[in-house]
């Protein structure tokens, strides 16, 4: 998968989610990042770690919003509203990784050899239920096709087994970039 998107545009769209963060903090406004790719509509994801632990993780996956209002609403999102933390201290944004996932077209899964650990991302969905693990989650735990299937059961509230008796399964690719990690 190919999105086209440089270094410059890498740059510019780290320094948005950090500059979207910092403007929530501080009661700021918005930045805006149109035209060029920033301007497609494609899904991401914005993850932030703080001395290399996940500190918030929000995305939007679907292709129905420009790339750039999608990475300024899901930095404030990660930085303030992911269920399994507090909301992040402007302090703790000094710290903070920013990490960007911009997300492929995701396609259905016919047979999950065609899934490749490392390369996709999974979607499992049964009913209301839904689970979405990005591809480098996968390679940064060391899980096989198998396991990893299983904890995206697990993530969705399935079964672990749920994708051998129904759920459906979905892959996508993703190009992933970050800032250099703060130094400690």
């Amino acid at each position: 998968m190919t999105l086209n998107i440089t270094p410059a545009d890498r740059s510019a769209f780290l320094c948005l989610a950090r500059q979207a963060i910092h403007g929530h903090l501080t009661h700021g406004s918005r930045p805006r990042l149109e035209g060029g790719i920033a301007s497609e509509r494609l899904g991401a994801f914005v993850s932030l770690h703080i001395r290399g632990e996940l500190r918030g993780c929000i995305g939007h996956p679907y292709a129905d919003l420009p790339l750039g209002e999608v990475i300024v609403r899901c930095a404030v999102s990660a930085a303030s509203e992911d269920p399994r933390f507090p909301p992040l201290t402007l302090a703790e944004l000094q710290a903070a990784n920013i990490e960007i996932s911009v997300l492929g077209p995701i396609e259905p899964v016919g047979d999950v050899e065609e899934i490749e650990v490392g390369r996709h991302g999974l979607i499992v969905a049964d009913g209301y239920c839904k689970g979405l693990l990005l591809p480098q989650v996968a390679t940064e735990r060391g899980w096989d096709r198998e396991t990893f299937l299983a904890h995206t059961c697990l993530k969705a509230g399935l079964r672990r087994d749920a994708w051998l008796t129904g759920a459906q399964l979905f892959r996508f690719e993703a190009e992933v970039f970050a800032e250099q990690p703060a130094a400690s």
